[in-house]
């Protein structure tokens, strides 16, 4: 079994989850690592950076803004040579940032903040994703920027604009959105403020404090001042939660699984995932729990259980929105229902996660109820059937994992579009018992 995920991905039915892994590195802390690292004075050292396409596309971003990265000993340490304060320079050319809703949303926080005229756009479906919720309060600080006329990118960010500190309320908890106002703001005059709705992902926060800036946390508030300078730093990535969730579901579903996820990321603002299937009964448990580079890493024993539905509490939405396809998969197999509401944040991923999920389950034989801003899933027997992905990767993984309950074999559409966030899924599900 190699690393190549071709258009479509078969997977048999039937196997358990066994043995000892080690999932990539976690996509969001890659990204900033990379963009924080060139905007700091001084050489940046990564190592287990997650090299798939969204961070890639990232990396790209920055090197056509003058910043020189290094990839060494075969991709497992990366190399920052950070720009400095004033020392990103004008792309020659459009920055195409791919699928990557990350990179284009924080790219835009710092170009508006240093003043560097750019054009972003990505693929198709990043040109359906909303990005009013970042223009519109970077325009509020000064920032000029216009989008498609349906709020969407391309994004032609104006040049040599200075911007001011503003106090944000967030109307959407999005750690994007927070993020890209925090990160104008370190180049702003005054004080930049964000309050939360909810919870989100903070590692921007942790991880700017690594490369010195003062940030100020108060409840839901977060602050930081402009005019601090960065300083480059060593980080070591710890394993994705995201990508060790297709494996957690698919131990907890398939009897007989018994796996060991090593040197995962426990973050809090995070661990909705980890929460939500142990109220429906799984069996996880935290092993050689510790901290890396300010960040909370575990090793997470995963065994088969008898899953039950539950209503999902709306504060654990948020903290487990990337997770919600495999989810689903694990509501359809749990007994009883499982719903979930207030997650209309899911409508606006790389696909429409709700339908998306909501149509291939329904195609399995699942009967399930959609909202604007959620879904009912009864579990029950899964089909064998046909999948369309839709470009998204997680959907794609999700219902390889699904393939462990199923009768029949899961044919899954547009399964290439795994590598934007983990390329060796294959590889290491085959090696871990699916049947690919």
């Amino acid at each position: 079994m190699t690393d190549a995920i071709g258009e479509e991905l078969v997977v048999n039915p039937g196997g358990s989850l066994q043995g000892t892994l080690r999932v990539p590195g976690d996509k969001s802390i890659s990204h900033r690592a990379v963009m924080f690292g060139a905007l700091a004075e001084g050489v940046t050292e990564i190592r287990d950076c997650l090299l798939g396409e969204d961070v890639r596309a990232t990396m790209g971003a920055f090197r056509a803004l003058g910043v020189r990265i290094d990839e060494l000993d075969e991709g497992r340490l990366i190399r920052v040579h950070g720009a400095g304060p004033g020392g990103l320079r004008a792309p020659t050319t459009v920055l195409d940032l791919g699928n990557s809703g990350t990179s284009i949303r924080l790219l835009t926080g710092i170009l508006a903040g240093a003043g560097i005229g750019a054009t972003l756009t990505g693929d198709s479906s990043l040109q359906r994703r909303p990005m009013k919720r970042v223009t519109e309060p970077l325009a509020r600080m000064g920032a000029q920027i216009s989008t498609a006329p349906s709020g969407t990118p391309p994004l032609a960010i104006g040049a040599g604009v200075p911007l001011h500190g503003i106090e944000f309320p967030m109307q959407v908890a999005s750690a994007q959105v927070k993020s890209a106002v925090l990160l104008a703001g370190l180049f702003a005059s005054g004080q930049t403020c964000v309050e939360e709705p909810a919870p989100t992902r903070d590692h921007t926060e942790r991880m700017l404090r690594g490369f010195g800036v003062h940030v100020d946390v108060s409840g839901p508030r977060v602050c930081v001042n402009g005019g601090q300078t960065l300083r480059a730093t060593a980080i070591t990535v710890p394993a994705d939660l995201s990508s060790a969730a297709f494996f957690i579901v698919g131990a907890s579903i398939a009897p007989g699984s018994d796996v060991l996820l090593e040197n995962v990321g426990v973050n809090p603002t995070r661990t909705g995932v980890l929460q939500i299937l142990e109220r429906m009964g799984a069996d996880i448990e935290r092993v050689n729990e510790r901290a890396v580079g300010g960040e909370p890493v575990a090793d997470l024993r995963v065994r088969a259980a008898r899953l039950r539905g539950i209503d999902i509490p709306p504060e654990l939405v948020p903290l487990a929105i990337d997770e919600f396809p495999i989810l689903f998969v694990a509501a359809a197999c749990a007994e009883g229902v499982t719903r979930v509401r207030g997650a209309d944040e899911l409508r606006h991923k790389e696909s429409d996660r709700i339908a998306t999920m909501a149509a291939g389950l329904a195609a399995a034989g699942i009967d399930l109820q959609t909202f604007d801003d959620g879904i009912e899933i009864r579990g029950g027997d899964l089909h064998g059937t046909t999948v369309e992905s839709h470009g998204d990767h997680r959907i794609a993984m999700s219902f390889a994992m699904a393939a462990l309950r199923a009768a029949g074999p899961m044919r899954i559409q547009g399964a290439a579009t795994i590598a934007t966030s983990f390329p060796s899924f294959t590889t290491l599900a085959h090696a871990a018992g699916l049947r690919l």
